[in-house]
């Protein structure tokens, strides 16, 4: 998807602000919850997602310390994070 950053950071800040919904594109799109509490918003076969704080990782550990964390998923792969508004593309490990 082009602007994946753009769109992200967007749903970043609305998911982090305590908002309903996010407009992207002049189209609203509502940010949804898990059973768990879990925000996310579903775009185009990607799912924006906050980082779970009750994980026992890494990752969980931060976000119970107070930073906001969220992933960018296509199906199975973890293509971008957001760390404390901070964009960052996850590289595929090379085997």
């Amino acid at each position: 998807m082009e602007d994946l950053k753009e769109k992200g950071l967007k749903i970043y800040n609305a998911i982090f602000q305590g908002e309903k919904s996010v407009e992207l594109d002049e189209i609203q799109y509502p940010i949804k919850r898990f059973s768990s509490g879990i925000k996310y918003v579903d775009l185009f076969g990607y799912r924006f997602i906050e980082q779970n704080k009750n994980k026992k990782s890494e990752w969980g550990k931060k976000a119970r310390e107070g930073h906001k964390i969220m992933w960018i998923i296509k199906g199975r792969r973890y293509l971008s994070q957001i760390l404390d508004g901070e964009y960052s593309e996850l590289k595929k490990k090379s085997s």
